[in-house]
């Protein structure tokens, strides 16, 4: 396993962290999740960026979706985290302009260097570019970009970046074909 690409992570261990973890976690679970879905985005959007995140105000967070820490997620305008989309952003997650990442989606920007004894935490950085579809229950693993315009096939498992405009499928995600507009 090649690690040079990944930061290894520390600091989750710090009381600091820990501390605006759970702080974060007990405001999102009482002040947004009992909101049904997609109702008082404003508030939502307001909620992440107290806490860090940078988020365009035409962005759309559902109340079941899970933020693990605002200040690595960064929305662009019209992009979509869908019902129970598990965004775990120890390190810094990306959606760009018009991308919908959809129910159930799994972004998972951390794993553990399994090379190693100890089996640190290691991180990567996970970008979804412009106008990008990730179908319902996908699984986006660290390190990954889409490219702009590409298709996740629902259930996919994505471990390498995804050249633009193409529609990828399966586990792990293949080319299926190019995607065309009309």
């Amino acid at each position: 396993m090649d690690t040079s690409k990944y930061t290894v992570y520390k600091d989750d261990l710090s009381f600091g962290n820990k501390l605006a973890r759970f702080i974060w976690t007990f405001v999102w679970c009482v002040f947004a999740r009992p909101i049904p879905r997609k109702l008082l985005n404003g508030w939502k959007i307001f909620l992440l960026r107290l806490f860090g995140a940078r988020i365009h105000k035409s962005a759309v967070v559902y109340s079941s979706a899970w933020i693990y820490y605002p200040a690595n997620l960064e929305m662009h305008e019209n992009s979509i985290l869908s019902p129970e989309v598990d965004c775990y952003n120890v390190d810094r997650i990306v959606i760009g302009a018009g991308s919908v990442v959809s129910q159930k989606v799994y972004l998972c920007s951390a794993s553990h260097d399994f090379t190693k004894r100890d089996m640190p935490l290691i991180t990567a950085p996970i970008i979804i570019e412009d106008n990008v579809w990730v179908a319902a229950d996908a699984f986006i693993g660290m390190g990954v970009t889409i490219g702009q315009g590409a298709v996740i096939g629902a259930r996919s498992s994505v471990y390498r970046d995804v050249t633009p405009w193409t529609v990828v499928g399966g586990n792990p995600a293949k080319f299926i074909k190019t995607r065309d507009l009309e």
